[in-house]
């Protein structure tokens, strides 16, 4: 018997413990560890920043489906992970031990690294937890109460770009809605080399997409900027030039701002000599399996993974859904052969396939591989792509409800949209 742990339970840790309990054998025993009871889905953030979401319509229970499917629960967050000695101590005193541990924990979002950054202690909103976005949406009902400027953006370090330029349009349209358009001046501030740029150095035309999208709402831009430190109501950027120098510093006023932060490991993970990268991310072979300890394995925003290339301003690379659930499936193959005696032999694709609502309309884009140069390299924009993101959120919750453990975003890309380029993804 193998006693497998799943290390945290957002959209790679619900999903992975779906699909891993359906590779086990008969006297395997599974277990899922996470701070949180309770999942939310993660892509609905900014509709709740806005207030077109509630909290209750992207939650799921885990306990009572994860029950069902026997698979044991402890809702306990992790204080260290003990590699040597196959086991992880948990907040509550207590540690739990393992044959096989599948690191699934998201990121630590490192709003402490920039002074007056972030929610809690800073002057900025985030749209990373569903709690945030809750603030989020408060903050965004008292200004529009007494509009100004607003800053939305992504800070040097940042790998996940995508969910920036969701909001800025959805508050774009919400403004619109309300009348007050014309009261808010809005700037997005990036680490990005070009808009668009993404941390993939672009996907087939995203940077004339999303500049065009910007110049037709009247939305000004900054690229490779700095964020220096944020202050009640200002916020000062430095913009780099192509040789690191400071070309300019400049203090922006805003009365409402979004900045998403840069991620690094979680604290129980990080620090461990072969096991995790500088950043705290966990160092993972083609098989998502980590080369010292060999009974390690890590899927989604917890992997680590190099630049595109270098920027002026440090820009991460995204993990994006499909990319995850491409992780999740290899790694749940490859620990039922090894729990055979098998040598692992499944691969992740890392492609990028990505839906990005702007509120009314859209842009969706299609990298196969992520990381350039590519076979597949697609982008178009449309109102059909919010409508896709409405259809594929309720999709998804459904599936996560009932606790399967089939590929969820191939599918519900392919069946919802019907895009010509995902079935070439799909048939490679």
């Amino acid at each position: 018997m193998a006693h497998i742990v799943v290390l945290g339970a957002g959209l790679s840790g619900a999903i992975m413990a779906y699909e891993m309990k359906a590779k086990l054998r008969p006297e395997d025993k599974i277990t899922v560890v996470t701070r949180d009871p309770v999942y939310h889905f993660v892509p609905s953030n900014p509709w709740v920043a806005v207030g077109w979401r509630k909290r209750e319509d992207v939650e799921v229970d885990l306990a009572p489906i994860l029950a069902k499917k026997g698979i044991a629960f402890k809702p306990v967050a992790a204080t260290k992970l003990n590699a040597e000695a196959n086991s992880i101590d948990l907040e509550d005193g207590s540690s739990i031990a393992y044959d096989y541990l599948i690191i699934a924990t998201g990121p630590e979002l490192a709003f402490d690294e920039i002074e007056g950054l972030g929610p809690h202690a800073g002057h900025t909103q985030s749209v990373c937890h569903v709690g945030h976005a809750e603030k989020a949406a408060a903050s965004f009902e008292a200004f529009c109460k007494n509009p100004g400027p607003i800053i939305i953006g992504a800070v040097q370090g940042a790998s996940c770009f995508g969910p920036a330029y969701e909001f800025l349009f959805i508050v774009e349209t919400e403004l619109r809605r309300r009348k007050i358009r014309d009261k808010v001046p809005m700037t997005f501030v990036t680490a990005e080399p070009y808009i668009g740029h993404l941390g993939l150095d672009g996907v087939g035309d995203t940077k004339g997409l999303l500049e065009s999208e910007m110049r037709q709402h009247h939305i000004k831009w900054m690229t490779s900027t700095r964020v220096k430190k944020v202050e009640p109501g200002k916020m000062t950027v430095e913009e780099i030039a192509d040789d690191g120098s400071v070309k300019a510093t400049k203090e922006l006023p805003f009365g409402f701002s979004m900045m998403l932060p840069a991620f690094r490991g979680i604290p129980a993970v990080r620090g461990i000599e072969g096991l995790s990268n500088p950043r705290g991310f966990t160092i993972v072979d083609k098989h998502q399996r980590n080369p010292k300890f060999k009974n390690i394995f890590a899927v989604g925003v917890c992997v680590a993974i190099p630049p595109t290339g270098p920027t002026p301003v440090p820009c991460g690379v995204p993990k994006t859904g499909f990319m995850i659930e491409s992780m999740v499936t290899a790694t749940a193959a490859n620990v039922g052969q090894v729990l055979r005696g098998q040598e692992p032999s499944h691969e992740a694709t890392w492609n990028a396939v990505c839906l990005a609502d702007f509120g009314d309309s859209g842009v969706a884009f299609v990298a196969q591989p992520q990381i350039p140069p590519r076979n597949v390299n697609w982008s178009s924009s449309g109102k059909w792509v919010h409508n896709a993101k409405v259809g594929f959120e309720k999709y998804f919750l459904r599936k996560m409800r009932k606790g399967t453990s089939e590929t969820l975003y191939e599918k519900a890309f392919l069946d919802l949209l019907g895009i010509n380029k995902l079935k070439e993804v799909k048939n490679g």
